[in-house]
């Protein structure tokens, strides 16, 4: 019997036989592909070869792409465990052509690789192919029909189908064509519908699709018109685990090696007998919760590998939900084993670093598992006691039951910050709503099972309809997040262009350079721009480097051939298809196709370029020194002004680390250390000798550029760089900030850049000097030798005590001026007699008391209640425009003239409104102006109340 890694193996070496490119699985981030959200197929990195975008120095490929479907468009997560075949992470078995060979030899490889007993020998007659049928104007592939019955599958075994199973398509737009699959009969065992004499297209689970067959023939246009492509392409893809349960003769693709030694380990750390599991049915909810754990622990280690972090939103949030999803079942299974999940983690390494060594690059992936696990169980001992709470608040007898200590009103107050929406009132159904069932189970990690036996066991109704719906608004909203957008196919009026020449390693001028193409801004091919038009031209040889891997395209200008006359302004360069530079320009004079032209690049921002440059790759390499290995590049800019390099790290990095950072990496540019570029190295040789970093979002070719700096950096890069570190001037960080969850930023500036800084640093000091007089950076003998500076502090330490100083003062100020005012205030209450009022009965005093807080109004409202034993109290304040309003009535009175009655009348006076308990209200209100006729106002206000 085939292992999973023999199988595997035994895929590549096949088509390497045929002639095929053996290529490495691409990240699990999809490298410059807006669109996608995790690579979901083997197509993924050769996305911009079949769209004409990209070259490659091969025509055939063969590959095992790590893949994830779990979020967006493909989203398997909440069938994985369940069925027999849903994973999160799984490998994909492809061979691709490009242009080269194509339906009758794709069809003849994939028969032979199945059924040959020299390789994989499946019993032909448990097999089954479909071809497409000929639906919406495409006609029926016949091709594929005939070819087929060529390599002697019965007609009766070859099914036609639609649009919906036998059409591939990228998008709405690009490449797509029919597509032939290969289908094995996995018996009636298979079924988990328990049919016994189902046909081929039953989808109760007998009938599994091994492979399938892209013959990408056409390109769809925005009108949908299929035009034939000028060179058809190959794309297949066949999943390693079911190939595995075929080939190892079990049912489940987790009863293959690939699964079995996960999930006894994951039973060892929960305490699961397996024996017993394997009496029972196979989808008990034990047997169901160690699938899950085991495969979202494989999906898990290669997301974190490959640069993604648990977070709220994109990537890192669908991570954090397949690993919440683990955890909660490993917490059906045991509740006091906190770190199940990291034990898991650790078992796919080992398992599997052989094959895919970043697993095991680096602590990384263990030390977020373990954080994320641990954040976890804190989060799910507040979610448990977020039930009880709303256990203990559900209504009783239908009404609201509030927590001791709190009041009605902050009792609704809380269950609408919390859970988005107002608490059940009188009348309502007695259950847990379905709204606050999902908040507990997605962010709280409640398992559903768990929060339905709690309902029962209370004696409360579940509303499962309800969470339902809240489950399906959070997919969609899921899939809202990543809108993703369209790749199209390259223009061809690129397409069909030779690669431009780069000379830009070597130099910043290059005479001569024919234009071979000019594009307008309508995006269509020209024959010329007049001045002031702009465009885009292509040369066949130039020293304009292309926007890539972070570094901005250069600037520049065109000379005409008499090398004086400038024709065009470059404004930036980039690829619209590998290999090709747009020079996107401002034409000064007419530029025409054919034309020589002199291409310059502004050489002061070229120099500037390189230098952020080079000293982005010191910064990654003494990030990694300080912060730890586990550091790796997640976004980067390099631009002529300034630097920003984006890199994985859990926490903010410390002004000490900032500072040790800083300190290294200008050590490395004092030394003069010289930038060594190697060229044309093999990338395994580039990966395993030279242990080169790669850069994030770039993909690497057979052979790579290095760029080497003495022992303290090796990188793979295509950028431009400074010929020694001393060229860099010095390095300057400027501020340090967090990006997203796991994610920082460190942005800095390099040599007239750094220049510039310390000016401005210095006619800072000079201000603070004048404050608080001499600093240490100042302070010198009058032989101009600085002192021991002992007894003095640096400028931002004299300047932050400073200005404690002077807060403090503020402060002691302020409470001196609120005494004073509350003092003031309350003197003026001795003789309110005459503003007293008896209005039926009921005594009712207004007062205006302005500059005082809220808080002092409270105090003095209590204090007038007090004094007045039977009352109602109206305060009001004016403070810099603004009017606070209070209004206090005392408890023998509130059933009468609520406060809240009252307040309102009189803020609508003042331009505002305001509420309050019936013994105490507050309002605020714009019109100061308007104060004394709204304090007037109250008494009318409460002969109204008192009817």
């Amino acid at each position: 019997m085939l292992t999973g890694s023999e199988i595997r193996r035994k895929f590549l070496d096949f088509f390497i036989q045929k002639g095929h490119r053996e290529v490495h699985s691409s990240s699990l981030v999809p490298a410059n592909d807006p669109t996608l959200l995790f690579t979901n197929a083997g197509m993924n990195q050769f996305k911009d070869v079949f769209l004409g975008l990209e070259k490659r120095d091969y025509v055939r490929a063969t590959t095992s792409q790590k893949c994830v479907r779990a979020g967006g468009k493909h989203n398997d997560l909440e069938n994985v465990g369940f069925t027999n075949r849903h994973h999160t992470f799984f490998e994909m078995l492809g061979n691709f052509s490009f242009g080269d060979y194509f339906k009758k030899d794709a069809i003849a490889y994939g028969w032979e690789l199945i059924t040959s007993p020299e390789w994989f020998g499946i019993d032909k007659a448990k097999l089954y192919v479909t071809i497409f049928k000929g639906e919406n104007g495409v006609p029926r592939d016949a091709e594929a029909y005939d070819l087929w019955l060529g390599q002697g599958v019965p007609k009766d075994r070859i099914y036609e189908f639609g649009t919906k199973d036998n059409f591939w398509q990228m998008g709405d737009t690009g490449p797509c064509g029919p597509c032939s699959e290969i289908h094995y009969d996995m018996g009636v065992a298979a079924s988990d519908q328990g049919h016994t004499d189902c046909a081929f297209g039953c989808d109760c689970g007998r009938y599994v699709e091994l492979w399938n067959l892209v013959f990408m023939q056409f390109d769809r246009d925005a009108s949908g018109k299929l035009t034939p492509l000028p060179k058809p392409s190959i794309d297949t893809g066949a999943g390693l685990e079911r190939l595995a349960a075929v080939l190892q003769g079990v049912i489940s693709n987790y009863e293959t090696d690939l699964f079995t030694p996960l999930i006894k380990r994951a039973a060892e750390l929960t305490g699961v007998s397996l024996k017993k599991e394997v009496e029972k049915e196979s989808h008990t909810k034990s047997a169901a919760s160690l699938r899950v754990i085991a495969d979202h622990a494989r999906a898990t280690a290669f997301l974190i590998a490959d640069g993604v972090l648990p977070s709220n939103e994109g990537r890192g949030y669908v991570l954090r939900k397949i690993m919440r999803r683990a955890m909660r079942h490993a917490r059906l299974l045991v509740q006091d084993r906190p770190v199940v999940l990291t034990e898991m983690v650790i078992k796919v390494q080992q398992m599997m670093s052989d094959v895919y060594p970043e697993l095991a690059a680096t602590g990384q992936v263990i030390r977020v598992v373990s954080e994320e696990e641990r954040r976890f169980h804190s989060t799910m001992k507040i979610g448990l006691d977020m039930l009880e709470d709303e256990f203990a608040g559900i209504m009783t007898d239908g009404l609201v039951t509030t927590r001791p200590g709190r009041t009605v009103k902050e009792e609704r107050n809380r269950y609408q910050k919390v859970f988005g929406q107002p608490e059940p009132t009188e009348g309502e159904i007695l259950k847990l709503r379905g709204n606050v069932a999902f908040k507990l189970y997605d962010t709280f990690g409640l398992p559903l099972d768990f929060i339905v036996d709690a309902c029962r066991d209370r004696g409360f109704g579940f509303d499962q309809e309800g969470f339902d719906r809240a489950m399906a608004e959070q997919r969609e909203r899921a899939r809202a997040s990543w809108k993703g957008a369209a790749k199209q196919t390259a223009n061809p009026a690129y397409q069909k262009l030779p690669t431009s020449a780069f000379e830009g390693y070597r130099q910043t001028r290059s005479d001569n350079c024919e234009v071979l193409a000019i594009i307008g801004k309508d995006g269509q091919g020209t024959q010329e721009l007049k001045p002031g038009d702009s465009g885009e031209i292509i040369l066949d040889h130039t020293p304009f480097y292309a926007e890539a891997g972070g570094q901005v395209g250069d600037r520049g200008w065109l000379y005409s051939d008499d090398h004086n006359t400038v024709v065009a302004e470059v404004t930036g360069c980039y690829y619209p298809v590998q290999g090709v530079r747009a020079h996107q320009v401002v034409a000064k004079q007419s530029i025409r196709i054919g034309q020589k032209v002199d291409a310059v690049v502004d050489a002061a921002i070229r120099e500037s370029t390189m230098r952020n440059h080079t000293a982005t790759h010191l910064l990654q390499a003494g990030l990694r020194e300080v912060l730890g290995k586990h550091v790796k590049q997640a976004g980067s800019l390099v631009a002529p002004n300034h630097l920003r390099f984006d890199f994985s790290h859990f926490t903010g990095v410390a002004d000490e680390e900032l500072q040790d950072i800083e300190d290294i990496i200008n050590k490395e540019v004092l030394r003069n250390e010289r930038v060594e570029i190697i060229e044309n190295v093999p990338i395994d040789v580039a990966v395993n000798e030279y242990h080169a970093m790669a850069l994030f979002g770039e993909k690497y070719g057979d052979k790579v550029r290095v760029i080497k700096i003495g022992d303290f950096s090796t990188e793979l890069c295509g950028g431009t760089h400074t010929g020694a570190t001393g060229e860099i001037g010095l390095i300057k960080i400027l501020k340090e900030g967090s990006v997203s969850s796991g994610v920082r930023r460190i942005e800095a500036v390099t040599g007239e850049g750094s220049l510039r800084h310390f000016r401005q640093d210095h006619e800072l000091e000079g201000v603070v000097a004048s404050l608080v007089g001499p600093t240490l950076s100042q302070k010198t003998r009058k032989d101009g030798v600085p002192t021991s500076g002992e007894d003095m502090a640096s400028p931002a330490d004299a300047l932050r005590g400073e200005l404690e100083k002077k807060d403090a003062e503020i402060k002691r100020l302020t409470r001196e001026l609120d005494q004073a005012r509350m003092k003031s205030a309350t003197s003026s209450t001795a003789n309110l007699g005459e503003r007293v009022k008896e209005i039926r009965g009921v005594k009712v005093l207004t007062h205006r008391v302005d500059n005082l807080e809220r808080a002092q109004m409270r105090t003095l409202v209590d204090q007038l209640r007090d004094k007045l034993g039977s009352a109602v109290v109206v305060l009001g304040s004016a403070s810099n425009g603004n009017v606070s309003l209070i209004v206090g009535v005392t408890k023998d009175l509130t059933s009468r003239i609520p406060a809240g009655k009252v307040i309102g009348p009189v803020a609508r006076k003042v331009g505002g409104k305001g509420g309050g308990r019936p013994d105490l209200a507050e309002a605020g209100g714009k019109d100061a102006g308007a104060l004394d006729a709204a304090l007037s106002e109250a008494y009318s206000v409460v002969e109204s109340l008192l009817g």
